[in-house]
């Protein structure tokens, strides 16, 4: 690959993907999981690994996501990390369509295996980094046509997309997608706020309005949707209460403060049942102490530990796609916001359906 082409999108590279290895996928088997997802089998030896500091020293070499191979399209793929990188949904701060190139960056630091929880998610799955969307940066309501229609490209392969955003507004075309393969679905959400409002100043397709647009599209399944770390200031007590109005669980900020939340995940779990879920994490859902390279910092959130006990209480759920959304870059002091962007794109890979476990 060119130097120069480094983070063009997927449409617009002109090379054959990186990995030597994708062309042993071809003698792959499948088989059906328990949640009815074919996923394809063959040998360790030929699934794609995150490139080994041994092999090349981390500063050198391409910044895919962890360093995987990188390929252009998600045929073959169980799961496949993607970037969306749309900030023209934001009314205050822009610079969150940098947000995958530094989330990239960040991550060739993490290693493949997961010594906390034992989850060897490339051992498993057949997983690669297929670049970024190529969507209009000047025009919000052709950029959600463009992202609706290129990850139902990846959706209908049957391979699970793992999202680098973009602000929030991308959720909506993303659960447009995921609902023409999977039908509606279930969502956790962890947000500072709940990004359902109806319109800001007359447009309705905003960072803002998300799952709002979702839910009058059909996308979600009301009594399945859980909005987790909701705070700060409002315009009219309706911003909280329209969500639980339509059937939503919201868990506020406050009721998460100095316990675990294992014990919440348990029963979102419990109310997701066999449903095909779509998680959405919003780093502005952790409090700014963890996570200061956001737009719209709003203090009293979750910790980084409850913000991991969320995405691993996401074992065992019907996973058919991520996204961690709103990080800016230029707001990063050290990379730690986009570093944690990783880690949690990481763990949501860990927690996806078909991933083998060791005990430790």
């Amino acid at each position: 690959m060119k130097a120069a082409e480094v983070g063009l999108p997927i449409f617009k590279r002109r090379i054959p993907a990186i990995s030597t290895k994708c062309s042993l996928w071809d003698a792959s088997t499948s088989v059906t999981s328990s949640t009815n997802r074919t996923f394809h089998t063959t040998s360790v030896a030929a699934l794609n690994q995150p490139l080994h500091p041994e092999t090349l020293p981390r500063p050198g070499g391409i910044a895919t996501m962890m360093r995987l191979p990188y390929q252009t399209k998600a045929d073959g793929l169980d799961a496949c990390f993607v970037g969306v990188p749309l900030d023209i949904g934001t009314g205050y701060k822009s610079g969150t369509r940098l947000g995958p190139r530094h989330i990239r960056i960040e991550s060739v630091v993490l290693r493949a295996f997961n010594c906390s929880t034992g989850a060897a998610p490339f051992d498993s799955l057949q997983v690669a980094d297929i670049g970024d969307l190529k969507l209009s940066m000047y025009n919000i309501e052709e950029a959600v046509v463009d992202i609706e229609r290129q990850i139902q490209v990846i959706v209908d392969t049957g391979c699970i997309p793992l999202i680098m955003g973009g602000d929030h507004t991308i959720t909506y075309p993303i659960l447009k997608a995921i609902k023409n393969k999977h039908g509606p679905v279930g969502l956790v959400m962890v947000d500072a706020h709940p990004d359902t409002s109806d319109s800001i100043d007359g447009h309705k397709i905003v960072h803002s309005t998300p799952i709002r647009r979702a839910l009058e599209d059909g996308c979600l399944i009301p009594n399945k949707v859980v909005q987790i770390g909701l705070r700060g200031g409002g315009y009219s007590p309706d911003n909280f209460l329209w969500g639980k109005r339509q059937g939503f669980k919201v868990v506020r900020a406050e009721e998460c403060w100095h316990k675990s939340l294992q014990p919440l995940m348990e029963e979102v779990r419990e109310l997701m049942g066999d449903s095909p879920v779509y998680f959405t994490f919003d780093i502005d859902g952790l409090d700014p102490a963890v996570a200061p390279g956001t737009g719209v910092l709003e203090h009293g959130g979750l910790t980084a530990v409850q913000g991991l006990e969320i995405v691993r209480g996401c074992k065992g759920m019907n996973l058919v796609g991520a996204d961690v959304t709103e990080i800016y870059p230029q707001y990063d002091q050290c990379g730690r916001t986009c570093h944690l962007g990783a880690d949690l794109l990481y763990e949501m890979l860990c927690v996806l359906p078909g991933v083998e476990y060791h005990d430790l």
